[in-house]
Parts: structure tokens; sequence; C-alpha cells
């Protein structure tokens, strides 16, 4: 009911009436804008291929043990570069290039990837990507190999792997 005299918009049941259905078409472009913004990554489809994928890793890492690899990484931030060391067994011959996984934990659109170069001292150098605040998962991988680790940036400055660990 409506007071004699009172404009409708000065009436305070009719703001509760127009707040409700208001408030769902705000919340209903919000969650428009985080979809539109937003990465979710995308889910796998083909769970047998994948499947296989994971054993073919996990033969990667036995490679890796077998070998007795281990690496030392270092990254610095200021001057964009990454810098890994190789040791191995005895028989174990360093190939000419690597391949750096740079995995977010929880976002998969901010990963990245970098080739890293041997140089004439034996160590392997490229240029570091920019990275967002969060942790890391890292693989140094050959083709028939991998180590892995974890890291937070910004803030980790060197990481040490060893055939063996895990980062889960």
């Amino acid at each position: 009911m409506k007071p004699r005299g009172l404009p409708w918009y000065r009436v305070p049941f009719v703001w509760l009436l127009v707040s409700l259905p208001l408030a769902a078409v705000i919340g209903g472009f919000v969650t428009l804008a985080l979809a539109i913004h937003t990465d979710d990554g995308l889910v796998v489809d083909d769970y047998y291929r994948k499947g296989r994928e994971i054993n073919r890793v996990l033969a990667r890492d036995d490679a890796a043990l077998r070998l007795r690899l281990a690496s030392d990484i270092e990254f610095d931030a200021e001057r964009r570069l990454v810098r890994a060391r190789l040791t191995g067994a005895p028989a174990f011959e360093q190939p000419a290039r690597l391949h750096l996984r740079l995995l977010h934990a929880t976002r998969g659109g901010f990963d990245r990837e970098v080739d890293l170069d041997r140089t004439a001292d034996g160590s392997y150098h490229a240029l570091l990507p920019s990275l967002p605040p969060g942790r890391w998962h890292v693989q140094l991988e050959a083709a028939d190999w991998r180590l892995v680790g974890s890291a937070v940036f910004p803030g980790a400055s060197r990481l040490v792997m060893k055939a063996g660990d895990s980062y889960f």
C-alpha cells in the first residue's frame, strides 16, 4: 500500500522488490566478466592417450634415476636469465640442448617453456620468461629423461633437483 502523496520511488517496499532482481543481474554480469577474462584450462577428452603419456613420463623419471642425474638451476630475475648445470653417472653424455618447463601450480595458462643451449663451459643458458607470482613446478628434460622440482617465484634464485625427487 502506497501512502498518499508519496511518489513511488519514496516507498521502501518498492526498492526491496527492485533490489533482488537487480542483484541477480549484476551477479550475472560479474560472472560473465570472470568467464571471459580468466583461463580455466582445458579438460582432457582423450583419457586413454593421457594415461599412456603418464606411463611414458614415469619411464623418463626412471631413466634419470638410472643415470644418477642432478641439476643446479640458477634464476636471475634481474637480468632475466636462467642457467643450469647438469651432472650424472660417468657414462652419461650431456645433450646439446635441454628443455625447461615451468608449470604454474594452479593456472595452466601461465605455463612457460624454454630451450636451454649448452655453452662452452658445459652449462646451459637461456632467457627467463616473465613469471607471475606463485608456486611453480619445474621440469628439466631431454628426449629420454626428466628431472622435477618446485619453486616459488618471485624469490627463488636457485633450485637443486635430483633424480627420484618429486614435487607432489
